[in-house]
């Protein structure tokens, strides 16, 4: 039996994206359905969730200022950068103050979801949505769907020769929870996002022995800068509107005057300016490599029975090695062609609205130089108003998609072109692309007044 909900619109997963996407629709009038398919809120900050990627030590990499929702602010007497736990409980107070688990199916996946012009016929728009929840499975259909179930769960695991003949253990950073998967042991952490520098700066104090292998240079920047947390100072650097240039060769001496030169730590130089590549923001990483805990190593070549050989020659015996190698976009329950794009990149305008669809939104697949939970408020906020146009002005609501075609390959980068690398596939400098949101907003707002006056 399939349940007509096409006076609804259906938000998939309720972590801090499908919280914000459910309170701006619901704000504006809109009718939601929520579903998660685990029993709380908090997407990957619920330590407990199946598919979540915090370990028991983590803590935010983004200041309170630039990580809470905007209407919402964090505790005073929270610190600057929350535990995971506090996190979590920021998320659950975020959700019962706006009645949002009023709307939320807990322990519900979405199995699949079909274009309703697909499956009913042509020139019908919504999708059927096929779920499966504590009652069993059942098939609606919805006006629209709000894709919010994050990109950070699927793990992205290279190959490299002889890996399957390593007789020590491969984990991916998904699978680390805590150092005591550490303890007593070789380890070789690849890959220096801030996931593999918290693993190995963990290793240092936990192993026999850590390596760090990393395949470019990094810059490094500390937590904290002139007594304060360093995005503050960086966003007050960024205020002064100087030229790119400028900006960058600020940033460039102040990681030099803070870390000296690299080389002394056994650390390449990096090949880029700063800017171009995600900065590693960690605070005793340079310390263990500096104490000797972590020793640098280039990237891995092959695998041998019992060790690492490194591109530099270098060989390693090891018992674990962890690939903190970052995580692949999915959307399992969508058609392969609901987005435009190649798979695990999709092209979306702003990254939020696919061009072919005015019912198929995506909030939160971002990669902010800040925190994030600003961000995906002003994309939903974003969607809502042009849900709203929608419903008063189908054709402007048109319009607006078929000139966001002719935009879909802007992106609100701060004018910085970004290394080639999947890490930057959705990567977003943070004021630019809170301006661009807001201005996105303006104009569909000013589209519907006219569609009203009209």
């Amino acid at each position: 039996m399939t349940t007509d909900r096409t006076d609804r619109h259906l938000v998939i997963g309720a972590g801090s994206s499908g919280l914000a996407a459910a309170k701006s629709l619901r704000e504006r009038g809109f009718v939601v359905d929520v579903v998660e398919r685990e029993p709380e809120v908090g997407g990957n900050w619920n330590f407990a969730a199946e598919n979540s990627r915090v370990y028991a030590s983590t803590h935010m990499i983004s200041s309170k200022p630039f990580t809470q929702f905007p209407d919402f602010p964090m505790a005073d007497a929270d610190p600057d950068y929350l535990h995971h736990e506090q996190v979590l409980a920021y998320l659950q107070r975020y959700a019962r103050h706006f009645g949002l688990y009023d709307v939320i199916e807990f322990r519900t996946q979405v199995d699949a979801c079909r274009p309703l012009d697909t499956v009913v016929g042509p020139g019908r728009s919504g999708w059927e949505v096929e779920l499966t929840g504590p009652d069993g499975t059942e098939v609606r259909h919805y006006a629209s769907l709000v894709v919010a179930n994050g990109h950070n769960w699927s793990p992205k695991v290279p190959q490299y020769p002889g890996q399957d003949t390593f007789t020590g253990e491969i984990l991916h950073s998904a699978g680390y929870k805590s150092g005591d998967q550490l303890a007593g042991k070789r380890v070789v952490v690849v890959g220096a996002g801030n996931t593999g520098c918290d693993i190995v700066v963990e290793a240092a104090q936990r192993a026999v022995s850590a390596h760090h292998s990393t395949r470019r240079a990094y810059w490094y920047s500390p937590k904290y800068a002139m007594g304060r947390p360093s995005d503050q100072v960086s966003d007050l650097i960024f205020s002064l509107r100087l030229p790119l240039r400028a900006t960058q060769a600020i940033f460039a001496t102040t990681a030099k005057l803070v870390v000296g030169k690299y080389e002394r730590f056994g650390l390449p130089t990096p090949d880029h300016r700063f800017l171009e590549t995600h900065p590693i923001v960690n605070q005793q990483l340079l310390y263990y490599v500096g104490h000797g805990a972590i020793q640098p190593v280039a990237d891995i070549d092959h695998f041998e029975s019992d060790a690492v050989v490194f591109t530099d020659g270098t060989r390693v015996e090891a018992d674990l090695v962890v690939f903190a190698t970052g995580y692949l976009i999915r959307f399992p329950f969508l058609p392969d062609d609901a987005l435009p794009g190649q798979p695990g990149r999709p092209e979306l305008y702003r990254n939020v609205f696919s061009p072919d669809r005015d019912d198929l939104f995506v909030v939160g697949l971002i990669q902010p130089d800040s925190g994030q939970f600003c961000l995906v408020n002003w994309q939903a906020v974003m969607v809502a108003a042009f849900l709203e146009l929608q419903r008063d002005d189908p054709g402007a609501a048109r319009r607006y998609l078929d000139e966001a075609r002719d935009k879909i390959h802007e992106r609100a980068q701060g004018g910085v072109a970004l290394i080639d690398s999947t890490r930057h596939y959705v990567e977003v400098e943070h004021a630019d692309y809170i301006r661009v949101l807001q201005r996105e907003i303006r104009s569909i707002e000013g589209r519907a007044r006219r569609a009203v006056a009209v």
